[in-house]
């Protein structure tokens, strides 16, 4: 059986079913006659009068367009409802033990699809009152359908995106599954003109339907959309056919069909290249697809689209802006990202979810001050928005207002109750400040929310153990351990069975006598530690290291594995000047130099760190700009010395020691105005300056880099080849 077969026998089974409760024979259902469909259709039910009248107003005021007066609900209405999914046509046709007879059959047209039908019973609704239940945007009059052609190819779409919807959610159904919450921090996009239906949860993945699990139904769903394409494509007029795909790509998109929603919208830009609209309809959905740098780049098509159209699509800016920042995060630029929100927010000042994402990438970077400021001004914008609440509060433990950070969590949690975020951000911050019983019951109650947290398990776990509950967080351990097989865990594990060791060892040995002491040696070795005499170490000398030093080299150590630049080659960071056309600014006090924007730098970061993950990226920023960019504007300009920065960085990163030492010098003479091949000793002391002042702080170090003049007039250096 076709599809065109299949749809009609459907039709004549509601016709069966609307004849059967049609007892006047008026062609309407009254409300006694739907009551009584109710009831004959759920035999297993027991309804009472208030359910029955709940279940009637809400199918004669969802479906009014199909009630003329007080005669009832016509045929096509009934239809509409199986059609939306509020009753299995199949299991009450059969629950009511009815027939299709030859006639029923022949009366058929098999020439003539589903489709159809449903189009002329659409055709009888006008379009004004059709267009009252369709999506805002559609309505919108910058951004929504502008032909009647289009609203007939999008309700043709409708119908059978309802007949899959109702398939996908019947097989859920059978399979025991039910519809997934997320719990944890909203969406980031715009509404209007965001991700829609979609939602991202706390690990920043986004809630996507399986459609291939349908089979041949999700088949014949693809060929009758590639037949709705067809039309579109036969419209009359160039913008006709832009205006279908748009509108097609929509649906699918609010529908979650995202791969074919991506295909309508390039064939949309393709019609219209310089429209910034289908350029950013295609950002978000592949971002969704996760497609990142695709996403980024066509988020930049419509930022430079929209900023050629003479002020056109102004409204458009600020939620391009949004977007592109959101999908630069998830490729871990989060300093290119915040000004991308500060642009949106700029465009926007109401916009309480661009300064909210503001202040969670200034977070992230480390620029907590910031971050507070625009956390506090989203907050003022829309108090009982639970996310920035809970930004607010990280912010805070970070800059040690440990009260107040209490307080803005709490108050997410008082917002929205089962905000996974803010429970385990708060259960951390009770572990941090010793007050262990309370950041249990933190993660527990995350652990409600998501029994698969395997991070709030082994935190729970810590915690625990820090109460003095041993049992129980062993117990926790190992729930984590089932959770996931993560190394960090066994460690865990192993330490916790140490310590426990370690406490039955010493409560024995204080029992004893004190001769017994001298024995504890052999309780160490029972632990498993080694006990070495302390003749055996060197004595401290002229010629031995001197403490300070080893805890500097230990600490630029743990920098240098922290921020990955211990697997930077040194000749990427040499290609970065010297073969790259970087976009520089002039300094503006005529300070020495070669200076670049900040975000401008992170772009060099990532590609000298381009074999890390985003998250790690973010942390690798994060400690350089802590440790490095701090140093290098302190006056907080947005300005950073690129050729200082990257001679900085140069000797921790991965290459020989002369190799390194090159790279440095020639980073040094590049940025230098005037000789070739040589630096001046005022450039050489200012270098010197920042290294003790990015890996020796400790020493005292000055973090003013400025060269006095009687510096700068010193003989220039070489560096001699060895």
């Amino acid at each position: 059986m076709d599809a065109g077969e299949g749809g009609n026998v459907r039709v004549q089974k509601v016709r069966k079913i609307f004849q059967r409760f049609d007892a006047n024979g008026d062609g309407r259902l009254n409300r006694q006659e739907m009551a009584a469909l109710v009831i004959a259709v759920n035999p297993r039910v027991k309804f009472s009068e208030e359910q029955i009248g709940a279940i009637l107003d809400e199918v004669f005021r969802t479906y009014s367009d199909y009630i003329q007066g007080d005669g009832g609900l016509s045929f096509e209405g009934l239809l509409r409802t199986y059609d939306d999914g509020a009753g299995d046509v199949d299991r009450d046709f059969d629950a009511l033990r009815l027939r299709l007879d030859d006639s029923d059959t022949a009366a058929t047209n098999p020439a003539s699809s589903s489709i159809t039908d449903e189009r002329e019973r659409t055709d009888t609704v006008p379009l004004s009152r059709r267009k009252q239940n369709a999506p805002p945007w559609a309505l919108s009059p910058n951004n929504g359908i502008v032909y009647d052609n289009t609203w007939r190819l999008v309700e043709d779409l409708q119908i059978i995106i309802r007949r899959l919807e109702t398939k996908y959610a019947a097989k859920r159904k059978d399979n025991g599954l039910g519809g997934a919450t997320d719990a944890s921090s909203e969406l980031a996009w715009s509404r209007d003109f965001g991700l829609g239906g979609g939602s991202i949860g706390s690990d920043g993945e986004i809630a996507r339907r399986i459609w291939e699990e349908l089979g041949q139904d999700y088949v014949t769903f693809r060929r009758e959309l590639g037949e709705i394409q067809a039309k579109a494509d036969r419209s009359s007029t160039p913008d006709e056919v832009f205006d279908a795909y748009m509108g097609i790509g929509r649906t699918l998109f609010d529908h979650a069909l995202y791969v074919e929603a991506l295909s309508c919208f390039k064939k949309a830009s393709d019609k219209k290249p310089t429209d910034p609209r289908p350029h950013f309809r295609l950002g978000n959905t592949l971002y969704v697809l996760g497609q990142y740098p695709e996403a980024r780049d066509c988020f930049i098509s419509a930022l430079d689209s929209a900023g050629m159209s003479q002020n056109r699509y102004d409204f458009l800016l600020p939620y391009i802006h949004v977007n592109l920042g959101v999908a630069l995060e998830a490729d871990g630029m989060l300093l290119n990202a915040s000004e991308h929100y500060k642009e949106a927010a700029i465009r926007d000042p109401k916009n309480f979810k661009a300064l909210k994402l503001l202040g969670g990438a200034l977070y992230g970077v480390g620029e907590y001050r910031a971050a507070e400021k625009a956390l506090m001004e989203a907050i003022f914008l829309k108090n009982d928005y639970a996310d920035a609440h809970c930004d607010l509060g990280s912010t805070l433990h970070a800059m040690g207002d440990d009260e107040r950070a209490i307080h803005e969590f709490q108050k997410a949690i008082d917002i929205k109750p089962d905000h996974v975020d803010a429970l385990y951000n708060l259960g951390g911050l009770f572990r941090d400040i010793g007050r262990f019983q309370r950041a249990a019951e933190m993660y527990s109650r995350v652990l409600t929310q998501q029994p698969g947290h395997w991070r709030a398990q082994l935190n729970r776990a810590v915690a625990l153990l820090g109460a003095g509950e041993n049992e129980e967080a062993r117990k926790a351990f190992k729930e984590a351990l089932k959770l996931t097989n993560r190394i960090e865990l066994y460690d865990a594990l192993r330490q916790l069975k140490r310590l426990e060791r370690k406490k039955s060892v010493s409560t024995n040995v204080g029992e004893k006598s004190t001769p017994a002491l001298q024995n504890s040696g052999s309780h160490a070795e029972e632990e498993g530690s080694l006990v070495i005499e302390a003749t055996r170490f060197r004595q401290v000398s002229g010629k031995t290291t001197p403490r300070q030093w080893l805890t500097h080299a230990l600490d630029i150590r743990h920098f240098q594995r922290h921020t990955r630049l211990y697997r930077c080659s040194v000749t990427n960071v040499k290609r970065e000047f010297s073969e790259r056309q970087l976009p520089l600014l002039s300094s503006g006090d005529g300070a020495t130099g070669k200076f670049i924007r900040k975000e401008e730098l992170e772009k060099i970061m990532r590609r000298l760190l381009f074999y890390v993950k985003p998250e790690t990226f973010q942390g690798a920023v994060k400690a350089i700009n802590g440790r490095i960019l701090c140093v290098l504007d302190s006056a907080v300009s947005g300005r950073v010395d690129v050729g200082m920065f990257l001679a900085t960085i140069a000797p921790i990163c991965a290459g020989s020691q002369d190799t390194r030492k090159r790279v440095a010098f020639d980073a040094l003479v590049w940025r230098a105005p005037k000789e070739v091949g040589a630096i001046s000793k005022g450039d050489a002391l200012q270098y010197f300056r920042c290294l003790r002042a990015v890996y020796l702080p400790s020493q005292g170090g000055s973090a003013s880099l400025e060269v006095h003049p009687n510096d700068a007039d010193m003989k220039s250096l070489t560096l001699l080849e060895g």
